[in-house]
């Protein structure tokens, strides 16, 4: 059994930053994650990143994933892919299948940055082939190249729903509308207001009251409701579409957290149960951090962020970056969060995000 000082498990936006951050300080790093290539989510982001040059404002993502693969390799991190992690043991010992034989690795820390999974919706017909998240289709236009649909349509309104409804008009597909439940959109104007300039109808108050086809997708009905989210009679919108994208919120990937013994919290603004942790980003167990969207659903730019505050802790508990150091290190890193976390939508995260930490500091029984 192999031994070294820092395990990440994730290798998306948040565990890459804190491989290099661990990495180059002098710890030995590696890197587990299931999906065949590194990156995550960044190389199906073909959109411009906002904000500040700190933020890396109009860098695409997929150059900051190309980015964060440099640097991670440059840090000395050790990547491995294809890899399934199914325990974590109270030693420390990860335990992962690869090429179907099981391996083990002892960690001195263990950082972990699974991300978040895309939530399903229920309506009849929505088993049809062409119904599919956001996020499949995404992959299927940015990465693989294909756009599955002429047309199609978009179920909610959130940063996810709009940003892949304008990159279908990039593909070169139509959106044929864009559909939510709640009263008002939920992502930033900057990226619905994109693709109301482009002419796609964008109906708050409204949800798929079914779709139909026979062996897949041929068109859906689409009707408003109520306050209380109930159908309003002869309301309904008959759409001719191929393909159906649901976009309705992500939820945190906490299983190895919950196998650590982490404790929790539910906060229904960042997913659902987050894992509680203080400002070092360590949990309730001691030398476990997390880092990203397991800790509470945000955007790349934060998890990249956390990442960061998660190597530069690990790597400060283990000897290699000296406490003054690494206390203004994090303080730097913290500073650029609070930035990220202004606004009407960031004042939310933040105080939800304070909350997490607020709830760590009390005792808990386990």
């Amino acid at each position: 059994m192999r031994t070294v000082e820092v395990v990440v498990i994730g290798a998306g936006p948040a565990g890459l930053s804190a491989a290099v951050e661990a990495g180059k300080a002098g710890a030995k790093v590696l890197v587990l994650d299931e999906n065949s290539r590194p990156g995550g989510q960044l190389f199906k982001q073909i959109h411009k990143f906002f904000g500040s040059k700190e933020h890396l404002a109009g860098v695409r993502g997929y150059d900051l994933g190309c980015r964060l693969l440099q640097e991670t390799a440059d840090s000395g991190a050790e990547i491995c892919l294809d890899v399934v992690v199914h325990a974590i043991y109270p030693d420390k010992k990860v335990a992962y299948i690869a090429g179907g034989k099981e391996y083990h690795v002892s960690a001195g820390k263990i950082i972990l940055a699974t991300g978040a999974s895309e939530n399903a919706l229920a309506f009849p017909g929505c088993t049809l082939p062409g119904v599919m998240s956001a996020g499949a289709l995404q992959t299927m236009m940015n990465i693989q190249r294909v756009l599955p649909a002429d047309k199609v349509l978009m179920v909610g309104s959130g940063n996810v729903g709009l940003i892949v409804s304008y990159q279908i008009l990039q593909a070169g597909g139509r959106v044929a509308a864009l559909v939510e439940a709640a009263p008002h959109i939920g992502g930033y104007g900057v990226h619905a207001a994109k693709i109301t300039r482009a002419g796609v109808p964008v109906l708050v108050s409204h949800t798929v009251k079914y779709a139909y086809g026979r062996n897949r997708i041929e068109g859906a009905v689409i009707a408003a409701v109520d306050d209380h989210f109930q159908i309003v009679p002869d309301t309904e919108r008959w759409l001719e579409v191929g393909c159906i994208a649901i976009a309705v919120g992500l939820t945190p990937l906490t299983e190895l957290a919950h196998l650590c013994g982490c404790q929790f919290t539910y906060i229904a603004r960042l997913g659902g149960l987050v894992p509680l942790h203080d400002e070092n980003m360590e949990a309730t167990v001691p030398g476990i951090y997390v880092a990203g969207d397991i800790t509470g659903v945000e955007e790349a730019s934060s998890a990249m962020e956390e990442g960061r505050l998660a190597g530069i802790a690990a790597a400060a508990a283990l000897g290699y970056i000296p406490p003054d150091l690494a206390a203004l290190e994090k303080q730097e890193v913290w500073c650029r969060l609070n930035i990220l976390r202004t606004g009407a939508f960031g004042a939310v995260r933040q105080a939800a995000k304070s909350a997490i930490m607020d709830e760590r500091r009390q005792p808990h029984v386990t």
